[in-house]
């Protein structure tokens, strides 16, 4: 008896046969970036979950054209961004966003579990180079585009009453209590990275909260649970904390190239260069947004 279970991935033949079309066509789709697909030792698989999503978009002209999911990376201005779109727009339409540290948003993002996934990693003026390299690690990275959103200020937050102790006795940190993140997030990548620069090994410090955002990070510190962790200005300053900067990070959107034209993505870019946007950026501070919705990275282009 045969498993009645049809198998998450499809030969070109089953893709041809669930797609009514010849099989001639389904590999032009497929070699042309059009159709789902990934390539196992010369052979193209589809798997079927993405099939059925391209399938909705394609029939419905983006069936989904009233929500937008986003995950990844945890950032104040973007959550406040999308609360006052939707009340703008009277929620007719959802923005939800579930930040879940960069690497696993992509990951999400790679599944078509998600529209747009949020990243950041690594100082600003390496972002061009380093967050395509990440990004290329994704199974269907080349039908993605890498928008910039605006750079923001990151580094570690305190209490006020600890920063003049820390910021003096740099080994005094070893004996601090400290908020890490979970890998694959891009302030765990930072925080590894400043530890190195300081000769502080990671796994010699005292870890006594493992956060998963951001707001997480500076309640934990606020709450006393910790006395320091990574995290941007912005997050620091909701929470009443001290920010001691160490670099500029570029905050940017990866998506699928037929993601980019919604008109939902595209009210996020105009909100944030509105007046209301700027504004917003100013209060919570740490925020330049100067290069707003600039298209960084084409993932049909090949590097040179």
């Amino acid at each position: 008896m045969s498993d009645p279970t049809p198998s998450p991935y499809m030969t070109v033949k089953d893709a041809a046969a669930y797609l009514h079309l010849n099989e001639k066509k389904v590999y032009q789709l497929a070699s042309d970036g059009h159709l789902p697909a990934t390539k196992v030792t010369g052979k193209w698989l589809f798997p079927r979950k993405l099939i059925d999503q391209w399938l909705l978009e394609s029939s419905h002209h983006g069936v989904l054209s009233d929500r937008l999911l986003f995950a990844g990376s945890d950032d104040p201005l973007l959550k406040a961004a999308l609360l006052r779109i939707m009340q703008q727009q009277q929620y007719q339409a959802l923005y939800s966003y579930m930040p879940t540290g960069t690497q696993a948003g992509l990951s999400l993002l790679a599944q078509g579990l998600i529209d747009c996934c949020a990243v950041h990693w690594g100082r600003a003026e390496e972002s061009q180079l380093r967050h395509p390299a990440l990004i290329r690690q994704y199974a269907g990275s080349r039908h993605w585009v890498l928008v910039h959103l605006f750079k923001r200020r990151q580094g570690l937050m305190l209490r006020k009453d600890d920063s003049d102790t820390l910021l003096s006795e740099p080994t005094a940190m070893l004996r601090k209590r400290w908020v890490i993140r979970q890998e694959g997030a891009g302030s765990q990548r930072f925080l590894k990275d400043w530890l190195h620069q300081q000769n502080l090994p990671f796994d010699k410090i005292h870890a006594s909260v493992r956060a998963l955002t951001e707001t997480e990070v500076a309640s934990a510190i606020a709450r006393n649970l910790a006395d320091i962790g990574p995290g941007t200005e912005a997050a620091a300053i909701e929470c009443g904390l001290t920010f001691v900067p160490v670099y500029q990070e570029a905050f940017e959107l990866v998506i699928p190239r037929q993601v980019f034209f919604r008109t939902l993505l595209q009210q996020l870019f105009d909100w944030l260069q509105s007046p209301e946007g700027r504004q917003t950026a100013t209060k919570l501070e740490g925020y330049d947004l100067s290069q707003c919705g600039k298209l960084i990275w084409n993932g049909e282009v090949k590097d040179s």
